[in-house]
């Protein structure tokens, strides 16, 4: 499955008046980073990549659709997996994005 072009249009929009913003092709779907830290994806899989700070992980897969990322049948520390359905929404795809870039950006500065 390719990933969705539209989701794509969406974060990078979402990510315009940003400084440092690039995008990579990574994992089947498109990666925005941040001062060359990944940040958010969208997946090949559907839906969206999102790096979190691994403290808040426990309290972000509360949120409907979200779960933590799994690779390789092992779960990715600091990383979560939002459905399609739980980014329809601008202001929560916006509330993701903002998620990943500021760890994105915590990570560049570090």
């Amino acid at each position: 499955m390719t990933y969705d072009r539209e989701l794509a249009d969406r974060l990078r929009s979402a990510l315009s008046t940003e400084p440092g913003v690039t995008e990579k092709a990574m994992f089947g779907g498109l990666a925005f980073l941040v001062d060359g830290a990944m940040a958010v994806a969208t997946s090949g899989q559907g839906g969206l990549m999102v790096r979190c700070d691994p403290a808040r992980a426990a309290e972000l897969v509360a949120a409907d659709g979200v779960t933590r990322m799994v690779m390789r049948g092992r779960e990715m520390d600091g990383w979560l997996r939002v459905d399609a359905g739980a980014v329809e929404d601008e202001d929560a795809l916006r509330r993701w994005v903002a998620t990943g870039r500021d760890v994105a950006r915590s990570l560049a500065a570090g």
